[in-house]
C-alpha cells in the first residue's frame, strides 16, 4: 500500500477532473491535489464570523444598558454560556484527539486538523475567562461570599438562608476566588501542554524524512497513544473541576456525581457536530473534496448517534436518581426547571437537545446525505445552547420556578453569538495555518480507495 503524500500525487493531481476521470476509468486510488491548505473561502468565514460577533457585542451593549436592573446581569449569565459553548469546543476537540491517537481510525483522519484547531484555540478561552473572574460576584455566591465572616453577615442580613451559608463554609476549600483561579491556571496550563505537544507532533509527523514508512508509523502512532492516555484521564477530572466552579456552584446547595460525565459527553456531542459540519462545508473544495467519502461520513454519522443515545441515558439517569430520592436538598434543582413555564423549555430542550437527532441519524440514507447532515450539524449546535440555557438560566433566583421573557433575556442570543464568532475567527484562522489533510498515516491511503473498497 502506497503511503506519503509523494506517493499519492502525480501529474495532474490538481485537477480534480482528471481525478475523477482516473477513478472512474480504472476503479483505482483518488489522488490527492498538490495543494493541501485549506480552501481561500475560509477566508469569507473568518470575515463573517467577526460581522456576526461584531454584531452580537452591540445588541448586547444595547441590553445591558437598557435591560432595566437585570439587562447587565442577564449578559453576564448569557456570557457564562457561551464561554462553557466555546471552552467545551476547545477542550472537548483536545480530548477526541487524544480518543482518536488512543483508538485510531478513519474517522480520526479526517477529523484531526478540525480537532487541532478547535484545540488550539486556548489564548481565546484564556481571554474570555477573564471577564467571569472580574464580575464574578454577579454570578456565584462564593465570589460574593468568600469568606467565614462574609457568610454570617449575609445570614443576619437575610441574603443567605441556612443552607446556603452551611454550603459556603463546607465547600470554601474548592469554591472561593482563589481557589476556582487555582484551578483554572491547572486546567489551561494541562490544556496547553497537551494541545501544544499534540499539535507540535502533528506537523512533526508529516514532516518526518522516514513517511510512509512502517517504522515511521509506529514512532509516532506510539508516542501520541502514550501521552494522550493519561491525557484523557486527566482532563475527564479536570473537566469535572471546571463544570463544578462554573455551572453546578450557580446553585451552591446542589450537587451531583454524574455532571462531570453529563458535561463531557456534551462536550463530545458538541465538538462532533461542529468537526463534521466543518468537513463536510470543506468538502465542497479541494483537498477535502477528494478525500471525504461518504463512507467516512456515515461513520461519522454513526459516532454522532452514539453520542447523542449516551447524553439522553446519563442525563435521564441522573434524572431518575435525584427524582427517586427526593432529597429537598437535590429535588428543587428540577422543580426549577420544570414549573412557571419552565416546563415548555425542557419539553423544547427534550426535542432540540435529543428527539431530533436521534430520529434523524437513525436513517441510514440521512447519513449519506451531505446537505441534510449539515443542516442536522448546525441544529445540534444551537441544541447545545439551549440545553446550556435550561442548565444555567433557572439557578438565579429571579428565574427560578419563574420564566418570563423579559427584555434582557435576549441577551441569551445575542452574547453567545459575540462569544462563538470570536472564537470561530480564532478556530478558521488555526484550521487555515495547516494543511488540512494528515499525510503520513496508514489510513491516508484507504480514505482514497474507491467507494466501494472496504
Amino acid at each position: 500500500m502506497a503511503h506519503g503524500h509523494e506517493q499519492f500525487a502525480h501529474e495532474g493531481a490538481g485537477d480534480p477532473g482528471a481525478a475523477a476521470h482516473a477513478l472512474h476509468a480504472d476503479h483505482g486510488p483518488r489522488v490527492l491535489p498538490a495543494d493541501l491548505n485549506a480552501p481561500p473561502v475560509v477566508a469569507v468565514w473568518k470575515t463573517r464570523a467577526l460581522i456576526a460577533a461584531g454584531a452580537g457585542l452591540i445588541l448586547s451593549a444595547i441590553i445591558a444598558l437598557l435591560g432595566g436592573p437585570l439587562g447587565f446581569d442577564h449578559v453576564l449569565r448569557a456570557y457564562l454560556l457561551g464561554f462553557m459553548l466555546t471552552f467545551g469546543f476547545c477542550g472537548g476537540g483536545l480530548c477526541f484527539l487524544m480518543l482518536q491517537y488512543v483508538t485510531g481510525g478513519k474517522w480520526g483522519l479526517i477529523m484531526r486538523r478540525p480537532m487541532e484547531a478547535m484545540s488550539n484555540t486556548l489564548p481565546v478561552i484564556v481571554v474570555l475567562f477573564i471577564p467571569l473572574m472580574i464580575f464574578a460576584k454577579r454570578l456565584w455566591m462564593w465570589a460574593a461570599f468568600p469568606t467565614h465572616e462574609a457568610v454570617e453577615n449575609a445570614l443576619h442580613s437575610g441574603l443567605l438562608d441556612e443552607g446556603q451559608a452551611h454550603s459556603l463554609d463546607w465547600k470554601r476549600i474548592m469554591l472561593s476566588p482563589t481557589s476556582v483561579i487555582i484551578e483554572f491556571v491547572v486546567v489551561f496550563g494541562f490544556m496547553a501542554l497537551w494541545g501544544g505537544i499534540l499539535s507540535k507532533w502533528s506537523l512533526q509527523r508529516d514532516a518526518d524524512p522516514a513517511a510512509g514508512s512502517l517504522t515511521s508509523f509506529e514512532y509516532w502512532r506510539i508516542k501520541a497513544e502514550n501521552l494522550s492516555g493519561i491525557g484523557i484521564l486527566i482532563y475527564v477530572a479536570l473537566l469535572t473541576v471546571v463544570a463544578i466552579d462554573l455551572v453546578m456552584s450557580l446553585d451552591i446547595t446542589w450537587y451531583s456525581t454524574m455532571y462531570g460525565l453529563i458535561f463531557l459527553v456534551g462536550q463530545g456531542y458538541g465538538v462532533l457536530a461542529l468537526g463534521v459540519h466543518t468537513i463536510i462545508r470543506l468538502s465542497k473544495f479541494e483537498p477535502l473534496r477528494t478525500a471525504l467519502r461518504k463512507t467516512e461520513q456515515y461513520d461519522l454519522g454513526k459516532f454522532m448517534l452514539g453520542f447523542v443515545m449516551l447524553n439522553i441515558y446519563l442525563s435521564f439517569a441522573q434524572f431518575l436518581i435525584i427524582w427517586s430520592a427526593n432529597s429537598p436538598e437535590e429535588i428543587p434543582w428540577y422543580l426549577n426547571r420544570i414549573r412557571g413555564g419552565w416546563w415548555v423549555i425542557c419539553s423544547l430542550d427534550f426535542i432540540f437537545h435529543w428527539v431530533v437527532p436521534f430520529c434523524l441519524l437513525l436513517s441510514r440514507q440521512f447519513k449519506y446525505d451531505s446537505r441534510k447532515m449539515l443542516a442536522l450539524t448546525g441544529w445540534m449546535i444551537f441544541a447545545r445552547c439551549f440545553d446550556l440555557f435550561w442548565m444555567i438560566e433557572p439557578n438565579f433566583p429571579d428565574a427560578a420556578a419563574n420564566l418570563h421573557f423579559s427584555f434582557g433575556i435576549f441577551a441569551y442570543i445575542t452574547v453567545p453569538v459575540f462569544v462563538l464568532g470570536v472564537w470561530l475567527y480564532f478556530y478558521l484562522t488555526n484550521l487555515a495555518s495547516r494543511p488540512v489533510i494528515v499525510l503520513n498515516d496508514p489510513h491516508t491511503a484507504e480514505v482514497l480507495e474507491p467507494e466501494h473498497a472496504h
